[in-house]
């Protein structure tokens, strides 16, 4: 006979009872206790039901950084619905395919993501509307199963087609607890949420910070000089990508860290060695560290203690995941696999794909990496071609498949090459059919792309493009001629 399935009584109401004057959230100089963010959840998930969201809906989210973004994961979970936070950068075109991949009750836009939901069929409400809406009348569930998926979380496929990582209550546990075990909690802990809350990244705060019964601090956007500013004010934690820690480092009214900040979590791809040896020669603790949307953020995080003597590690597996290299030989790079509760239930409406991704009960990361002899990871490049710009993760196939729409191109690679600032940029090589400006082939991907997948740079060829005898393009060989 199978074991009833685990439960976790609600996290936030948990806090309410045991800390309810203990600050919950903060946002634009506002407070919210533990109770009154109970109170305020309670009065949303009401508001979700009265636009008609009952248990099992999907609720996609439109939505920039704030306190109803914060909000909404907790009150969805009353209602045993799922979240699905779309990127708000996303074009229009792109916004209506993952609209209508994952099929939602509701969409909550807000005014500037309004032209996003114009393609789509499926019912939209805007933010403040919602909010001031009646409460339904319904009981809430303040006890969830451990195998709800909280969350369904789109990230791009090496084919460029987009799948929905179906992130359990579980994984949001296991991420928090492995995190604590790494960095350790405090009672006056407030983490910097600057990362959007439709990224894993920074949705895993708002769960964490709830199980922890600490404080997070949602910030509507990154901007340096503020979360410098917060770090002044108390702030002990922030999770950052490389672009952002360096402009910090560079805010020039910034001055030393106080003894209070604990640590900047790092992520967003393999850090650049010169930042690392900037924060140290500075004295800022930072952890390095390795995850995946399909991880539920962080699957391996170096620890502040070991960052002098392991620089550019990612450290090692957080508590009690595994990680693995398929290689031949102990000590080889090759494929990093991980192992544990923190990874994914799987792709939402795509099984074919989740078993190729977890197969033998390992994820197949597609990343390379190796492990020293002490078990730290290092990762030597993520999946073969993607492109990391600014955090952001960009596959040359959906960009080359933008170019070709356009009557003038014949054929089309994209590439990534090393950038001071993002640490990668998005370039294009291009074999025309017919005369095309540079301007006009930017255009033509901004109706179609994200502003951060639109190449920087393009550069024309007229010999066709390298590819291996089944057709497929070799952007190695283009990567490796443009660099010489």
């Amino acid at each position: 006979m199978k074991h009833p399935p685990e439960e976790f009584h609600d996290w936030i109401a948990n806090r309410a009872g045991t800390d309810p004057h203990r600050i919950a959230l903060s946002f634009r100089g506002r407070d919210w206790t533990f109770a009154e963010l109970d109170t305020a959840v309670n009065r949303l998930a009401r508001q979700l039901a009265s636009a008609g969201v009952v248990a099992g809906d999907r609720v996609a989210t439109l939505l920039h950084n704030g306190a109803h973004a914060a909000m909404l994961p907790h009150a969805l979970l009353r209602l045993s619905a799922t979240l699905v936070p779309l990127n708000v950068r996303l074009s229009p075109t792109e916004c209506a395919w993952q609209i209508e991949d994952v099929d939602p009750r509701i969409v909550i836009i807000e005014e500037g993501t309004r032209a996003l939901v114009a393609a789509s069929k499926a019912p939209s409400i805007d933010d403040e509307t919602l909010t001031s809406s009646k409460q339904g009348n319904v009981d809430l569930q303040l006890s969830h199963r451990a195998d709800h998926i909280a969350a369904i979380i789109y990230t791009s496929g090496t084919t460029g087609q987009p799948k929905g990582a179906m992130l359990t209550l579980s994984n949001f546990w296991w991420s928090a607890t492995g995190s604590a075990l790494n960095l350790g909690v405090n009672e006056d802990d407030r983490w910097i949420a600057c990362l959007p809350l439709f990224h894993v990244g920074g949705l895993s705060i708002v769960f964490r910070s709830a199980i922890y019964g600490t404080r997070v601090v949602v910030h509507e956007g990154f901007d340096a000089r503020e979360v410098n500013s917060e770090i002044h004010r108390g702030a002990t934690l922030v999770s950052v990508v490389s672009v952002m820690l360096e402009r910090m480092l560079d805010d020039p009214d910034n001055r030393e860290f106080p003894t209070t900040f604990r640590c900047a979590l790092l992520g967003g791809g393999p850090a650049p060695r010169i930042l690392l040896e900037r924060c140290s020669h500075a004295g800022i603790p930072v952890a390095p560290t390795y995850g995946l949307t399909e991880t539920c953020s962080q699957a391996a995080t170096l620890s502040p203690a070991d960052s002098e003597r392991k620089l550019g590690s990612a450290g090692k597996p957080l508590h009690p995941n595994e990680i693995r290299i398929d290689a031949a030989r102990s000590g080889d790079e090759g494929e990093i696999l991980v192992r544990g509760p923190i990874v994914m239930a799987g792709y939402f409406k795509q099984p074919e794909e989740t078993v190729r991704a977890l197969a033998d009960g390992w994820l197949h990361t597609g990343d390379i990496g190796r492990l020293d002899e002490e078990g730290f990871l290092y990762v030597l490049d993520r999946r073969d071609d993607l492109i990391i710009t600014g955090g952001e993760n960009v596959y040359p196939a959906e960009v080359e498949s933008a170019l070709l729409a356009h009557e003038a191109v014949v054929e089309a690679a994209v590439i990534g090459l090393p950038d001071l600032t993002w640490g990668q940029r998005v370039v294009a090589v291009v074999r025309k059919l017919s005369e095309v400006e540079e301007g006009e082939l930017t255009a033509h991907c901004r109706m179609l792309l994200a502003a951060y997948k639109v190449p920087r740079e393009f550069r024309f060829v007229t010999d066709p493009l390298p590819r291996t005898a089944s057709g497929k393009l070799r952007r190695s060989l283009l990567r490796d001629s443009i660099r010489t």
